[in-house]
């Protein structure tokens, strides 16, 4: 019996707005959530720095990034895998 090992680490899905460091690339992750007072939705986000071991994303890439250990002061995140192509300019 062979069962698909679940991963139990975070996944998101956001988008690349910065590659300019070496292997690091900064991911905006944009979510809607209702205010708990007013009951209206509004855009929240966060940026979350992810490890990109080939440089391998550019500018405006999708990607999915995975939760990891630390991997250094602001680096917590591993970019996994591309989910759609920026569109060319």
């Amino acid at each position: 019996m062979t069962e698909a090992k679940v991963s139990l680490k975070r996944t998101l899905i956001g988008k690349v707005v910065s590659d300019k460091r070496s292997k690091t690339v900064t991911v905006l992750i944009e979510r809607r959530v209702k205010h708990e007072l007013y009951g209206k939705i509004v855009g929240k986000s966060s940026k979350y720095h992810a490890h990109d071991e080939k440089g391998e994303f550019k500018m405006g890439d999708v990607i999915e990034i995975t939760e990891s250990k630390p991997i250094s002061k602001t680096k917590n995140w591993v970019a996994t895998r591309l989910v759609e192509k920026a569109a060319a300019v």
